[in-house]
């Protein structure tokens, strides 16, 4: 038998924050999760698939009206037509108690209860499938806990949607252990909800898919499926990850140290998206760039960042032919000074590289600097601006740090300015 195992469709997610990227192809990407989607059920159409799981977050949360359901049906429907079967979970984006709206599923869709666990047998192929779906957003008790055991004779079959003992980035939802998982005596476990791509254990086989279609720069890389394909009695027979995504987030790092001027730090960025666009099989590619290491061109990076975005958006445009923007630009760049040496000095100089360094291993005690300087500027921050994205734009420690990198960085390139060496 051969079945595909998918999760974290995220159908029409909002994608918040697009319109704020010059270049971005906002209605393209906004479109992204519905055509990941296609591609899945084009997966199981063209592979002769048996049967399809979902494990979890097929939708963003409440639809703002039908067309969501309606895109999802109609993509069920075409797997009916093709005699393929769908076996599908409630996870905390879409759990029972936030959907208000809801339509007719194909008969070819089985939907696992939120009150319990359930079994589904398709004695045909001599398979079981287990599975139950979130009854409200923050389940916090152990789903797998109670699934049924493993029927005798039959290919078992979990679908779960859990952080299992905790993922980097998820809320730790129906928390379990893969031990515990193991224990069960099931043959795989087809997980949901956290978004990157993770074989957790071979046998039995415990897998993440990762999401169909990355949203933002923290979801990089090859987004996807699996293709499975088994046999009652001998078990798993192989897995297979199939890339679904139709736009493709990723990050692009040069470093500067070897790079002469401007004009090779230019061929640098567009060698760097050529390859990248070409590991991408011809995606929409939304990248963040870094720019990092020591060299000549510090000085230019440094004194020059309103200006530096555009330039290199419209490299990448012409490199990619168009089929990439720039996300964002990174500058980690290091001025061409003795750092070590400077410190030792007894003078101002000496002090402020020392406080420096001090902040950035420090971050309660930056905290406490950042909010002790910019104590008045909220207070006479207007309203209407104080609860926009740039106005909390410092609130995380990963953003003060990044600000005061920022600032070392252009007080460093004025003392190289100035002669200091």
């Amino acid at each position: 038998m051969r079945f595909i195992h998918c999760a974290d469709i995220h159908l029409d997610s909002p994608l918040r924050g697009l319109d704020f990227y010059e270049g971005a192809p906002a209605a393209e990407m906004r479109q992204a999760t519905r055509r990941a989607f296609a591609n899945v059920v084009d997966l199981a159409i063209d592979r002769a698939a048996d049967f399809v799981l979902i494990a979890g977050d097929i939708f963003d949360g409440d639809w703002p009206d039908f067309n969501t359901g309606l895109y999802f049906a109609a993509q069920l429907r075409r797997l009916a037509e093709a005699d393929i079967r769908v076996f599908l979970t409630y996870g905390n984006h879409d759990a029972v108690s936030k959907l208000t709206k809801s339509v007719p599923l194909p008969k070819n869709v089985f939907s696992f209860p939120a009150d319990r666990a359930a079994t589904e047998v398709i004695a045909s192929l001599g398979v079981a499938i287990h599975g139950q779906s979130f009854a409200s957003e923050a389940v916090t008790a152990d789903l797998s806990a109670a699934y049924p055991t493993p029927l005798g004779g039959l290919l078992n079959i979990g679908v779960l949607h859990t952080a299992l003992s905790g993922r980097e980035g998820h809320q730790p939802y129906a928390p379990t252990t893969a031990d515990r998982l193991a224990d069960k005596g099931y043959d795989y476990w087809a997980l949901g909800h956290v978004h990157t791509r993770e074989v957790v254990r071979e046998n039995p086989w415990i897998v993440f898919p990762g999401n169909t279609q990355g949203r933002h720069a923290r979801e990089r890389g090859a987004k996807g499926c699996m293709v499975v394909e088994a046999e009652p009695g001998t078990g798993i027979q192989s897995v297979e990850f199939v890339a679904t995504d139709v736009a493709r987030w990723d990050h692009l790092v040069i470093d500067i140290a070897a790079l002469a001027s401007e004009d090779a730090l230019h061929a640098a960025v567009q060698a760097g998206v050529r390859a990248t666009q070409g590991a991408a099989g011809g995606r929409t590619l939304a990248l963040r760039l870094t720019l990092t290491g020591r060299g000549p061109l510090h000085h230019a990076i440094v004194s020059n960042r309103a200006s530096l975005r555009p330039q290199l958006a419209a490299l990448i445009g012409d490199a990619s032919a168009g089929m990439a923007w720039l996300e964002k630009v990174r500058i980690k760049v290091t001025a061409p000074l003795d750092l070590a040496r400077l410190a030792e000095r007894d003078d101002p100089i000496g002090l402020l590289i020392r406080s420096l360094d001090t902040l950035a291993a420090d971050p309660a005690e930056m905290r406490a600097l950042a909010d002790s300087a910019l104590a008045d500027f909220w207070k006479k921050l207007p309203p209407e601006l104080s609860g926009t994205e740039n106005a909390g734009s410092l609130d995380s420690a990963a953003a003060l740090a990044d600000a005061l990198a920022q600032a070392r960085e252009q007080l460093l390139d004025a003392l190289a300015a100035g002669g200091v060496a």
